[in-house]
């Protein structure tokens, strides 16, 4: 797949809790790039919504799908989607159903999902939904490293607990064309030599790194929310990775 506009469609889905708001910082330095850069919230993480807890993977899977549509992204036209942590289910959905219409994916701290995964099979059926943890509980697991008092205290006021079935749904791909897709992996809490040396060895959360035709890889050290401990930078990694033919 090579691009077919100087200014492709990007498309930017934050991980678990977070909607569009967060790449705000993202944006300002996308725009000056003259990208033509959107970002999204997944159904379910609109508080606004009074049927979110209920929504699945499906669901935003299809969101994508529709904004892609609205967009006028094609397969003549194809987008980069920038999917950060969480939203590596969904958007792994959306490759497998409709490769043709994703010039790239960059995966941010995050990469693609196995098929038959499910991010949390052990959450009882009665969980509704999953807030976000409190900062030491998620500190072990994703890092915080770069973030403010302010990033952090903002990301408490706006975050957004996450759904049930999202959560507890097994992901179901079945065309390996997704992983013809062009990748880039922009490596942040996980420096990019240990996780390629976790997906040769089969780890079950880089296995399916393996298995992409076409990858390549850039170090962002810093914490696991990039977009907010180091904005600028991560914008540039997008335009690069955006500019790529392969």
């Amino acid at each position: 797949m090579t691009p077919t506009t100087s200014s492709p469609t990007i498309v930017l889905i934050a991980g678990h809790w977070l909607g569009a708001w967060a790449w705000d910082d993202v944006l300002d330095h996308l725009n000056t790039d003259r990208s033509r850069a959107v970002a999204m919230t997944l159904p379910g993480l609109d508080g606004d919504d009074p049927g979110r807890t209920t929504k699945t993977l499906d669901d935003q899977a299809a969101a994508i799908l529709d904004l892609f549509d609205r967009l006028g992204v094609s397969a003549d036209q194809p987008a980069i989607i920038v999917a950060h942590s969480g939203s590596n289910f969904p958007v792994s959905l959306v490759l497998d159903r409709h490769p043709e219409l994703v010039q790239r994916v960059v995966w941010v701290d995050s990469g693609p999902v196995a098929p038959g995964s499910i991010f949390a099979p052990d959450l009882p059926e009665g969980v509704e939904e999953l807030p976000l943890p409190p900062f030491d509980v998620l500190a072990p697991q994703a890092s915080l490293e770069g973030l403010s008092a302010e990033a952090l205290e903002r990301f408490r006021a706006r975050a957004v607990p996450e759904p049930g079935p999202v959560l507890r749904q097994p992901l179901e791909l079945t065309d390996d064309a997704r992983r013809a897709v062009p990748t880039t992996l922009v490596c942040c809490s996980i420096p990019s030599a240990q996780m390629l040396e976790l997906a040769r060895a089969g780890h079950p959360m880089f296995a399916e790194v393996a298995n992409l035709e076409h990858l390549d890889v850039v170090d962002l050290p810093t914490g696991h929310w990039p977009m907010w401990s180091r904005p600028g930078d991560l914008a540039k990694a997008i335009v690069s990775a955006a500019s790529r033919t392969d």
